[in-house]
Order: structure tokens, then C-alpha cells, then sequence
């Protein structure tokens, strides 16, 4: 009778510490209306995070994305996060696999909930490009003083040198899909958070030829920004620029002025609870003013701006309702721009 107590114990023990127990499943979802010329329905994004612990040193995290609802024309099955980390110490956090760019305030943290605006904003999108993942190694780590670092060796962007898409960065991401892998990049970033609810960071990456095709197309990315919640007062500052090597004169980004691109933005919010609305309801009001240009090398005018107001509200802190106006701004002579209204439904868990 001792012996099957033991062996009956012996497997409720093992059940308790059940690799399931160790495990972590999340996701967010968003779906969004875009009004104008656009006059679209999509659910955009149904994304599921796995997560696993092998043990207090050792962890797993992926992300696998379904875009547009579904693979085929418009949609897309994306794996954007499938890595593992060690943590040595604070200190010392490496990990391997493949990673969100730690470049911006979006790339990394772009859940819905966790921004205004129904679109991630466009100087991000089209500029960092978020949403960024490549493969490789990095270590992150603590440094004191509420300073923190992220340095990473992965594989790097392939640019198209010829068409309308010429140089354009967001075209240039593999998403680790049989990628090219002559020339490698190598990121950086140091991130300030000694204070409640501010964040600092300047990120700078290097890449050797961003055209991975031989023209020596040498690449330079910095980004900085701050990210600040005081109170009901938030306020999100970002500049990112990169700066290309000119190249032969007939085939090298400098031909169109893609040597130089550039954006930046400023967006102010305020949050305040609505009456009547629950113990959790929150609304926030935001403004948004940015500058971007893909071809800012050139004497021609290119520069893109946008303004974008509107509000977020929260019935609970991780499910978001959205509507906002963007108001595009090309240069004269370039058409009347993007204008529109956007609506947007969001989640997170």
C-alpha cells in the first residue's frame, strides 16, 4: 500500500510540474476601417504568441501572424518572433533565433491597445520599417541607472535597385523567407527608463551593402525617440533617418535622391476616465504632426507631411476602439493625398 501511495503521489508531482505549466499563450487582434479613397473593410491582423519556460534561465517566445484574414492575394501567414534567451543575469541576456529590430517605438511594442491611431503611424511604417524582424544573435541587458542595451548580428535587408520601389527600405525586408544572406547588419540601441513613465532611446545600425547584390551599397540607420506618460499627459517624439552610400551614378540610390531619407513626428495625448462608462472605461485624445521623405537627397521637393487627429477608448485596458482622421499633405504639384477617415477594433491578451 506505501508503494502506490508513492507512485500516486509521484504522478500528481509530475503533473503539477507539467511542461504545460511552463508555457504561456497569448495574441492580439486588430480590424480596421479606412475611409476615402481607400473604402475598406480588413481584419488586419489575428496574431497568437506561444511561450515556454524550460526553466528559470532558459525561455522560448514566437509570435505567428495571420494577415488580411486569410493567405492568398492580399493575406499572408507570417512568422515574426521564434527565439531563445538565456538570461545569465541581468546583465547579460543573449539569445538567438529570430527577433523583432529593436529600432522605434512600434517595432517591438505594437499591440493596439498600446498606441493611437487606427494605422501604425506612416514614418514608422515606412521609414524604420516597422514591422522589422530579421534572424540572428544579440545580447540585451541592464547597465544601471536605468540604462539598459540591445546589441544584435542578424541578417540584413535586400533593397531592390530598379523600379518604383527603388532603394524603398520597407521593400527591402526578407522576413527570414529563404533570405539572402551575403551581408549581414548589426544594431544597436541604448534605452533610458530612470524615470517613472519616460523612455529615451537612440538606436544605430550599419549594414555593408543593403542591396546584398555586389554595388557596395553601404547603409546607416539611426533612430531616436521618447516615449513619456505623465499623469494623464503623454507626449511621443521620433526622428529616424538613414543615409545610403551614393553607388555608381547610373544604378546607386543617389540617381534618385534615395542616398538621404528621412521622417519624424510628434503626437501629444491626453487621457482622462469617462463617466458612467465602468471602473475601466478611459478615453484619450491624441494629435499627430509628421514629415517623411524616401527621396530626400535630391534638390526636388519631396517631403510628405501628415497631420492625424483622433481618440482611443478603452473599455478595459487590453480592448481598444479607435477613429481618427489623416490629413496627407504631398508636395505641390503631387495630387491631393491620402485623406480619409479611419476606424479600428483591437485587442490584446
Amino acid at each position: 500500500t506505501g508503494n502506490m501511495v508513492e507512485a500516486a503521489q509521484g504522478e500528481d508531482a509530475g503533473a503539477a510540474q507539467g511542461w504545460w505549466n511552463r508555457t504561456y499563450i497569448g495574441g492580439y487582434g486588430e480590424m480596421h476601417y479606412n475611409g476615402g479613397d481607400t473604402d475598406e473593410i480588413d481584419f488586419h491582423r489575428f496574431v497568437l504568441f506561444f511561450d515556454h519556460d524550460f526553466n528559470d534561465q532558459l525561455r522560448f517566445t514566437s509570435e505567428l501572424e495571420v494577415e488580411h484574414a486569410f493567405t492568398g492575394t492580399n493575406g499572408d501567414v507570417e512568422l515574426e518572433q521564434a527565439y531563445l534567451e538565456y538570461t545569465i543575469n541581468p546583465n547579460f541576456v543573449p539569445r538567438a533565433g529570430l527577433f523583432l529590430v529593436p529600432a522605434g517605438i512600434l517595432n517591438e511594442i505594437h499591440e493596439p491597445n498600446t498606441f493611437f491611431g487606427t494605422e501604425r503611424n506612416r514614418v514608422e511604417n515606412d521609414i524604420i520599417p516597422t514591422t522589422w524582424w530579421e534572424a540572428g544573435v544579440g545580447m540585451r541587458g541592464e547597465l544601471g541607472s536605468g540604462f539598459a542595451y540591445d546589441v544584435s548580428l542578424h541578417s540584413g535587408l535586400n533593397v531592390p535597385t530598379t523600379g518604383a520601389n527603388a532603394f524603398r527600405v520597407r521593400n527591402g525586408r526578407q522576413k527570414v523567407s529563404q533570405a539572402v544572406a551575403k551581408d549581414p547588419a548589426v544594431t544597436g540601441r541604448i534605452k533610458w527608463t530612470g524615470m517613472p513613465g519616460v523612455e529615451l532611446a537612440l538606436t544605430g545600425q550599419y549594414q555593408n551593402d543593403i542591396t546584398q547584390n555586389g554595388l557596395g551599397i553601404d547603409a546607416v540607420l539611426v533612430t531616436a525617440h521618447a516615449d513619456i506618460r505623465r499623469g494623464p499627459w503623454g507626449l511621443r517624439l521620433l526622428y529616424a533617418r538613414w543615409d545610403l552610400a551614393d553607388g555608381p551614378p547610373a544604378t546607386g540610390p543617389a540617381r534618385i535622391g534615395a542616398d538621404e531619407q528621412y521622417g519624424w513626428y510628434i503626437e501629444p495625448s491626453y487621457r482622462f476616465d469617462v463617466p458612467g462608462m465602468g471602473s475601466q472605461g478611459e478615453l484619450g485624445v491624441f494629435a499627430r504632426y509628421s514629415q517623411r521623405d524616401r527621396t530626400a537627397g535630391d534638390s526636388v521637393d519631396s517631403d510628405i507631411r501628415q497631420v492625424d487627429v483622433g481618440a482611443n477608448y478603452w473599455p478595459h485596458p487590453d480592448v481598444v476602439l479607435k477613429v481618427d482622421g489623416q490629413f496627407e499633405f504631398p508636395p505641390t504639384g503631387s495630387g491631393t493625398g491620402d485623406n480619409r477617415l479611419n476606424m479600428g477594433l483591437g485587442y490584446h491578451f
